[in-house]
């Protein structure tokens, strides 16, 4: 239903990677050429905002939502049934495996109750009829009327939200539903709906990174319509052809003090929660380059945006010709309930970022997304995966039978090494033969990122005009 009359965007920007996509990309200066006024509902302060044109931009600082035992009971419930529903698929059920109560704590019992509940009602129907619950919890509590007074305030003609999960969110979709204002939601990354549990509502509209990412909406969210899915890309990945993010070769040398005659190995870290075999990693690799075992290299070390360095001050200490880069992400606000969500990238930051995956030669990871960041500027890539479940170390072995990362063991596109010799052996026939694997690398980036990078922004725009 297409109309010429001007129109108004909400945007809802719940956290520092949505700030990240959404912001900081071209995607707020093409949105305002598409429509009249831009309200954006933030879960950041004020403050953490560049400067916007007023007659064109409104940004909303939301108060933080605190769930009660209620809001919360019906919302797990809600998310384990989706689980239950889909524990075929290998992701899904190990979530629902890590979810389930460990101690017979007054929580203990409530989640026990969840999953004794949903091991029988985990239908479609009943996981809406859980969504009304869930609703009804909330709909008089006093934060979640100031968000209602916020959305009739400003009136906004559809409501785009950059992140499907965080659970406040559902407390925006029902004011929206009761103003019967549409709502459409970006899924926020590759790996969200085939090992997540459920999203945190139910959106009229989505845009999602390509067709792989269509196919897996529609199959886990069976009341999705194949026309109110987008594909679109993904912008989190457009400062890498953005200019303004450029920075010389002799720059970023001398910001680590490396050695412009040698090869870089970029080690790029998960967070404490997934990545705790890091630092293991880590001085597997600098002690291969100390012995002779890899190829004569550098070892640059990018931690997560998500946590500090501290748990790496023993590997600092022991490996000091380890160079080390820790994203400059600030912290915007004192004391929320969820921290790291209030964690935003500077635009020095994202340079820094693209001058390591243009000037570094070869990336080791644990199965991340980085590998994505490093296959775009065609550089090779290993995965590691050390932890067995029988060998003491963190199990992260379990995330290669993962749907999504199923796709990249399928493609040919990586490396995998599951202990030091694999590692060593996979690092030096990459860094003698970079161009090893460059045809699936580029075939996984087509399968995994639907539209151009230069276009994605345009795309999600285009996609939001033609639902109004």
């Amino acid at each position: 239903m297409n109309s010429e009359s001007p129109k108004t965007l909400g945007i809802v920007i719940t956290d520092g990677v949505g700030f990240r996509n959404f912001v900081l990309s071209t995607f707020l200066d093409e949105a305002a050429r598409s429509f009249y006024k831009i309200i954006i509902f933030s879960g950041l302060p004020y403050s953490a905002f560049p400067e916007l044109d007023a007659a064109k931009f409104t940004i909303v600082e939301l108060p933080v939502f605190t769930e009660t035992k209620k809001n919360w009971f019906w919302r797990k419930l809600k998310e384990v049934a989706h689980l239950q529903k889909h524990k075929t698929n290998p992701g899904i059920a190990d979530n629902y495996e890590m979810n389930k109560a460990k101690s017979w704590s007054p929580h203990g019992l409530l989640v026990r109750a969840v999953y004794a509940v949903s091991s029988v009602f985990h239908s479609e129907k009943s996981i809406l009829k859980y969504e009304q619950f869930q609703e009804q919890s909330f709909a008089a509590d006093a934060v979640v009327k100031q968000y209602g007074q916020f959305v009739q305030e400003h009136q906004p003609d559809l409501l785009f939200f950059t992140h499907q999960r965080p659970p406040f969110i559902a407390t925006l979709v029902f004011w929206a539903k009761k103003l019967k204002i549409p709502t459409a939601s970006f899924i926020f990354s590759w790996d969200n709906l085939a090992s997540k549990g459920r999203m945190a509502a139910s959106f009229d509209y989505f845009l999602v990174w390509s067709e792989l990412m269509k196919n897996e909406l529609l199959r886990f969210y069976s009341f999705t319509k194949p026309e109110a899915v987008s594909i679109v890309g993904t912008p989190q990945f457009e400062p890498y052809v953005l200019p303004q993010f450029d920075i010389s070769k002799a720059e970023f040398y001398e910001t680590f003090g490396l050695n412009s005659e040698e090869k870089i190995l970029c080690y790029s870290c998960a967070d404490a929660t997934i990545g705790p075999n890091d630092p293991l990693v880590i001085a597997t690799l600098a002690e291969g380059i100390r012995n002779g075992a890899i190829e004569s290299c550098q070892l640059l070390v990018r931690t997560s945006p998500a946590e500090d360095e501290s748990r790496f001050a023993e590997t600092k200490a022991k490996y000091p010709e380890i160079k080390w880069n820790h994203p400059k992400w600030e912290l915007t606000r004192e004391g929320h309930p969820e921290p790291w969500s209030q964690r935003v990238p500077t635009l020095e930051d994202l340079s820094m970022l693209k001058a390591i995956l243009k000037f570094c030669d070869l990336n080791v990871n644990m199965l991340s997304t980085m590998s994505l960041d490093f296959m775009l500027f065609e550089k090779p890539v290993v995965n590691t995966a050390f932890g067995n479940g029988n060998n003491g170390l963190y199990n992260d072995q379990r995330f290669l039978h993962y749907e999504h990362y199923g796709n990249v063991v399928k493609s040919g596109a990586v490396k995998i090494a599951k202990n030091e010799d694999e590692l060593f052996n996979a690092v030096n026939t990459y860094l003698e033969n970079p161009e090893l694997d460059l045809e699936n690398r580029k075939k996984l980036i087509a399968m995994q990122i639907g539209k151009p990078l230069e276009k994605t922004t345009r795309a999600c725009v285009e996609a939001l005009k033609a639902i109004l």
